[in-house]
């Protein structure tokens, strides 16, 4: 069972998720970060946090199949992944549905605290 208070953020951008892992740590998680793809896949299956926040534009591996090898891995496919990212087409959205993410967030529309209010709302459901 996943530690209800692990989260991993699996994001390029520095400055991105040093906000949100100030966001998340005063909230309570316990915070992962990956820059990559590759090595958010590894953190997904060495920690299995409760949650993973997930870019699309990734170095190396990209969000998508990030995401599709989440889900073909029994240990950790079922972990709600959000992917957040500023690809906010409706193609990208459902190609993120299609391969199973709980919620699909654009970046530059919310603030942290609402996509903090967000992953609440998906773990309480989980």
């Amino acid at each position: 069972m996943a530690n209800n208070k692990k989260i991993l953020i699996v994001e390029d951008d520095i400055t991105i998720s040093s906000i949100y892992e100030a966001k998340f740590k005063a909230d309570g998680f316990e915070v992962f970060m990956a820059v990559d793809g590759a090595r958010g896949l590894e953190l997904a299956k060495s920690e299995k946090p409760a949650i993973i926040m997930l870019d699309v534009i990734l170095p190396g591996l990209d969000g998508f199949s990030v995401l599709e090898e989440i889900k073909k891995d029994k240990n950790i496919k079922n972990i709600p992944v959000i992917i957040l990212t500023n690809l906010g087409t409706e193609e990208d959205k459902t190609k993120g549905q299609k391969l199973g993410a709980a919620d699909y967030l654009i970046k530059a529309s919310l603030t942290p605290g609402q996509i903090g209010d967000k992953i609440q709302e998906i773990l309480k459901i989980k």
